[in-house]
């Protein structure tokens, strides 16, 4: 039941929108944590353009509260909100088709390496793994560490192994960035009316996309397994799809 006067209560809470402060908002009395509704606040505030930076707070708020609800991930910019189906880790986007992971911050869905593979790198030299984000070790206590200098032929076997995978994953990005610019460029022709039947080329690209996309993220798999029995099935799954993909 504290009071203030309308002016200072819209100036107060214009303030708050603009500094993206507006969903923990509390009255501006001094200790008092009780908070303002929505209805209130369009009581106050009569700014259309704050109304609507309001709302958007309101709206990203409730995405990040909802462990089922996400971002679209496109780099190039999108404002689509994804739904987790259950079905899996990634969620294609309705409108810019981009496929998002629902359960780390890579900018996109990386199968079949997982979320930790994403997270984690390793040292060259000395094989110190330890988290990109907080460059914490990956372990605790360390336990991948040993001396650099007395381990020099097993230090430049690991750098040579992750120079070969990283290679392969580079190589693959842009092969699927060149299938991307020609699915692109044929869809900007496809109206004229002699090529219309070259709608499977497109199809075609699609696939290529996908193909490039699993064979660069299977690098990452592969570099990080240390089961030789099931590497070996991944390589030759990986080789398969590799050959049937260079044909397309």
């Amino acid at each position: 039941m504290h009071y203030c006067c309308k002016h200072c209560w819209s100036e107060y809470l214009m303030t708050r929108i603009e500094q993206n402060m507006v969903v923990n908002c509390t009255c501006p009395i001094s200790e008092c944590r009780a908070q303002p509704t929505t209805a209130f606040i369009y009581s106050i505030v009569s700014s259309e353009e704050i109304i609507a930076k309001y709302e958007k707070a309101l709206l990203r708020h409730y995405v990040e509260c909802c462990s089922n609800l996400t971002w679209c991930t496109n780099p190039q910019g999108c404002d689509q909100i994804l739904l987790k189906d259950g079905l899996g880790y990634g969620a294609a986007c309705c409108k810019c088709s981009w496929i998002s992971c629902f359960n780390c911050n890579f900018p996109e869905a990386h199968y079949p390496a997982s979320c930790s593979h994403m997270s984690r790198m390793t040292c060259a030299k000395c094989s110190h793994g330890f988290c990109w984000r907080c460059l914490k070790p990956w372990r605790p206590n360390h336990k991948d560490y040993y001396n650099c200098s007395a381990m020099v032929s097993k230090a430049a076997w690991q750098e040579k192994r992750f120079q070969d995978y990283n290679e392969r994953c580079t190589f693959h990005h842009h092969a699927r960035e060149f299938a991307t610019s020609l699915r692109n460029r044929i869809s900007s022709i496809r109206e004229m009316p002699k090529i219309r039947n070259l709608t499977f080329v497109l199809d075609a690209c699609k696939v290529l996309e996908q193909a490039r996309k699993v064979l660069a993220y299977s690098c990452v798999y592969s570099y990080y397994n240390q089961d030789t029995e099931s590497m070996d099935i991944v390589e030759q799954q990986t080789e398969s799809l590799e050959l049937l993909t260079n044909a397309l």
